[in-house]
């Protein structure tokens, strides 16, 4: 099997709007979503080589320096398939797509030399 990275991403705009909402508003999606998760994580845990973890706010290191960046990634996974094709499929319907306009990345990874 091979492996692949997965980027969950979301718009800025759409992350900076709902956390205005007020806490009490946001709780119940923020519960049933991670309700949702858990259970996609469970039924595909033997494809999950790494669960994975929430992206911060990068730094942009360039020959000029070191700059302070935002982006729309908002995690990663690692995960496991024959194809990509078979890993893409693992993420239709996944519940992240609960976050407007939220995308998912999958793309192979390639050992590197030396």
């Amino acid at each position: 099997m091979d492996k692949f990275l997965v980027l969950y991403r979301a718009p800025n705009s759409v992350i900076d709007e709902w956390m205005k909402k007020p806490e009490q508003e946001r709780k119940p999606e923020e519960t049933k979503m991670m309700d949702a998760w858990k259970r996609w994580m469970a039924a595909n845990a033997s494809k999950v080589a790494d669960k994975g973890a929430g992206a911060g706010k990068p730094k942009v290191v360039t020959s000029s320096g070191v700059k302070d960046s935002r982006n729309d990634i908002m995690m990663y996974q690692i995960v496991q398939a024959n194809s990509a094709d078979e890993a893409a499929k693992m993420f239709v319907d996944h519940p992240h797509f609960g976050i407007p306009q939220a995308s998912i990345e999958v793309m192979p990874l390639k050992a590197m030399e030396g």
